[in-house]
């Protein structure tokens, strides 16, 4: 009989040591919740039996939508997964959903997230001409899109939420109403208050890569940026750190954040990309 209860305590320990926090998806500009099959199929593999939610909200051209908007469909999406998830969740959010998850994490003061994994997402901000802003302002170029984008119309549309011209760096912190909210480089009265709920993440990690092709520069994807010569300044020099602006030094501080960078990977294939899972997201997924 002790054997017997022995080999149960040994299995209820077991699986307790195999539960997996739930994996939260949040998709990018243009993209749906199909587009992450081989993510999952990478996450059930390493970690079987993780439940896995790629959020079905604002596909295709609805990830056009302000990105408030967006932010808050997604929270009442994700709060129920994160109250049934008592030792809480990982978020993965790709390219322009990681600003999505930001916003999440900023004015969600209980929100339970262990690992927030940006996965190629523009967080310092977005200035190139690539494709998407071909197709979505054929008559514009990076040097002028700003007449579109600083004003309220502009503002409505979520390329523009954190489109970040480093020549009009004054229109930016006064026009934009997203990302220089975001970053504590507009006055916000909630900006001591974002700062706490975003930290309450036990990790951020941040990945990016020379060869991505869309976010611009590419380093925004961990927090670097243009300066007005644009030449890009690391995150570490960056004003928002320095100064600590929403929390990313104190982050640092903590030894809770990580930049995983990979050459080689176009900015679709983030997400699909075996070398990337292994080297930069498997790890934080337990």
């Amino acid at each position: 009989m002790m054997r017997v209860a022995f080999c149960l305590l040994a299995v209820c320990v077991l699986c307790v040591c195999l539960a997996y926090k739930p994996v939260i998806i949040v998709h990018g500009l243009f993209d749906s919740s199909s587009d992450f099959n081989i993510l999952i199929r990478f996450i059930n593999a390493s970690h079987p039996g993780t439940n896995v939610s790629v959020i079905d909200l604002f596909d295709r051209s609805a990830s056009l939508e302000p990105l408030w908007t967006q932010v808050e469909g997604f929270t009442r999406a994700i709060y129920p997964i994160m109250q049934n998830a008592a030792d809480g969740v990982h978020l993965i959010c790709y390219s322009q959903g990681g600003l999505i998850c930001r916003g999440i994490l900023s004015t969600l003061s209980d929100h339970n997230v262990h690992s927030f994994i940006s996965l190629s997402s523009p967080q310092a901000g977005q200035y190139g001409d690539t494709d998407y802003l071909k197709y979505l302002f054929p008559q514009f170029v990076k040097s002028n899109l700003y007449h579109v984008c600083y004003t309220s119309v502009g503002q409505k549309i979520s390329i523009c939420n954190y489109w970040n011209d480093p020549h009009h760096r004054e229109l930016y912190v006064n026009s934009s109403d997203y990302l220089a909210l975001l970053n504590s480089e507009r006055t916000n009265p909630n900006s001591t208050a974002w700062k706490q709920n975003f930290l309450r993440m036990k990790k951020l990690i941040l990945i990016g890569g020379p060869d991505d092709g869309v976010i611009t520069p590419w380093q925004s994807s961990q927090f670097g940026f243009y300066d007005d010569n644009e030449t890009v300044v690391e995150m570490k020099n960056q004003k928002l750190f320095l100064m600590d602006t929403f929390g990313l030094k104190t982050l640092y501080a903590r030894g809770d954040l990580m930049l995983c960078s990979v050459p080689a990977v176009a900015h679709v294939y983030w997400h699909s990309n075996e070398t990337v899972y292994k080297t930069c997201i498997d790890k934080w997924l337990t």
